[in-house]
């Protein structure tokens, strides 16, 4: 997973809306919040649900607020009239302080056509969770419910960014507002976790929840809660080192509320991280209050792609997101379908098998041919943009040097693809353009964004170079990503494979 945005390097909830009316503001008063919650938090098509705002401040504050939604209609009491959908989408509700107008809180309410099924979560791609602060670009957010395991005791949680490069729930220790039970080790300590992304790593203690994405849910499933490198457990030097920043110390930071990893494995790490190897990697810690080292974890406690325990639809996933044209889209809405070839809108159809290894250096990779040049090759809707090298290509300036900025705008470009089961590769064409001019647009969906895969690639102690199709690929595609073992209706190649 890569996220950058004006030339830094980042990894990418629930504000859930009823009028709240009440004294005007007064000398010396202020308005430091917005929070909003809506209930039902998924409807059918023209269905309602009320919302609710809760307005914080200093003094004699005015508590009244101003609704907008981005798709529905709502009322100065806060009541949602969902559209007429023919696909699931999130319809995002903003309350806006009277007082001060830079003040507001959102919510996002499912709306799902009448015929959907229990399979599908809406994605959405937006400004992000903190516009006010950081804007996001080409990241596809959902909405997942977790739960203290076996009880009612929820939240709801959007601006989730959905990731097909890495596996399990991750969400930021300040978003999250349930206590969840935590996974001790094989020493009975807190059991802790050190994940490494390409572009820096994410700390903090694994613990259990009930989760709900769309009609699906999954009980007592390992997860992440991330945390910021001055909060204890502190972060290990063995984690810390040579890996970048802590990215999931807050959502500014993150740009996100957490992540669903949907990606291609059962858990994050699997044997590699269990007493068969000869020693732990930095990944999982046992953590006493003398502090935290290296230790072995088995599978059922290492943080585990929810979809593999769903009791049905659980063999991997589709994401569906519709054509973006050059120049980009103010948002986008999507799909986040469940399973493979197990309901009539998850086949594969004519999509095209990738199988890629399931162990080694190059598990979860496939090859791409590019330029005269072999790659690793991966799909990765956590990238948002393609990643590659070509020396070719101009690379914007000022802010944006993680950025092409082609001299001829759009560039078309092709590579072509090839997995473990095919004899011959399949060309894909794709476009960029000049990043310099994107930013300049009030857009977040960008189907030509790209840049190099990362500075200096190959050359000391930086990864290989790899070609990253991040989300701009998926746009006009459905993209599978298949589950290690499992078994796919449609095509005899078992997983681990990603289809296009």
């Amino acid at each position: 997973m890569i996220i950058r945005r004006l030339g830094l390097l980042l990894v990418v909830g629930s504000v859930i809306v009823m009028a709240a009316c009440g004294g005007s503001g007064g000398g010396g008063s202020s308005v430091t919040s917005v929070s909003v919650s809506c209930s039902p938090s998924t409807v059918s098509s023209g269905g309602t649900s009320q919302c609710t705002a809760i307005v914080n401040g200093t003094g004699n504050f005015n508590t009244a607020v101003n609704w907008s939604a981005s798709a529905g209609s709502i009322s100065s009491t806060g009541l949602l009239t969902a559209p007429q959908v023919t696909t699931s989408l999130l319809d995002t509700i903003t309350a806006t302080s009277v007082q001060n107008q830079n003040i507001s809180g959102t919510a996002t309410v499912t709306v799902n056509p009448t015929s959907a099924g229990n399979n599908v979560a809406p994605l959405v791609v937006d400004q992000g969770p903190e516009p006010q602060n950081f804007i996001s670009t080409n990241v596809a957010f959902t909405t997942v419910t977790v739960c203290v395991p076996g009880s009612s005791t929820c939240q709801t949680i959007d601006h989730v960014m959905v990731d097909t490069g890495s596996t399990g729930l991750r969400l930021i220790s300040g978003v999250l507002q349930i206590s969840l039970p935590g996974e001790n080790g094989s020493s009975g300590n807190p059991l802790d976790e050190c994940l490494a992304f390409l572009d820096g790593y994410v700390w903090g203690p694994v613990v259990t929840a009930d989760i709900t994405m769309g009609g699906e849910s999954a009980s007592a499933v390992p997860m992440q809660v991330m945390i910021p490198s001055t909060s204890s457990p502190p972060v290990p030097s063995s984690c810390s080192s040579n890996m970048g920043m802590n990215e999931g110390g807050d959502v500014k930071t993150f740009g996100a509320n957490g992540l669903i990893g949907v990606g291609l494995f059962q858990q994050d790490c699997g044997p590699a991280c269990t007493s068969q190897n000869s020693s732990p990697p930095n990944v999982y810690y046992d953590c006493p209050s003398s502090g935290c080292t290296e230790t072995f974890v088995d599978l059922s406690q290492q943080v585990t792609n929810p979809v593999f325990l769903f009791p049905t639809d659980n063999n991997g996933v589709l994401i569906q997101l519709p054509s973006v044209p050059n120049g980009g889209s103010p948002t986008v809405q999507g799909s986040l379908i469940f399973g493979i070839g197990t309901e009539s809108n998850n086949g594969l159809g004519s999509a095209q098998v990738y199988a890629v290894p399931d162990s080694g250096n190059n598990a979860g990779n496939f090859t791409t041919f590019y330029n005269n040049n072999t790659y690793l090759g991966f799909v990765d809707s956590g990238s948002n943009g393609f990643f590659f090298q070509d020396s070719s290509i101009q690379i914007c300036g000022g802010m944006n040097t993680s950025w092409y900025c082609p001299t001829t705008s759009p560039d078309n470009l092709s590579a072509s693809n090839q997995g473990t089961n095919m004899n011959s590769p399949v060309t894909a064409n794709f476009s960029i353009e000049n990043a310099d001019n994107l930013f300049a647009t009030n857009n977040t969906a960008f189907s030509t964004l790209g840049g190099p895969f990362l500075p200096g690639c190959g050359t000391g102690n930086n990864p290989a170079c790899a070609f990253d199709w991040g989300l701009p690929f998926l746009y006009g595609r459905n993209v599978f990503t298949a589950i290690e073992n499992a078994n796919v209706p449609g095509t005899n190649v078992p997983g681990p494979f990603v289809a296009f």
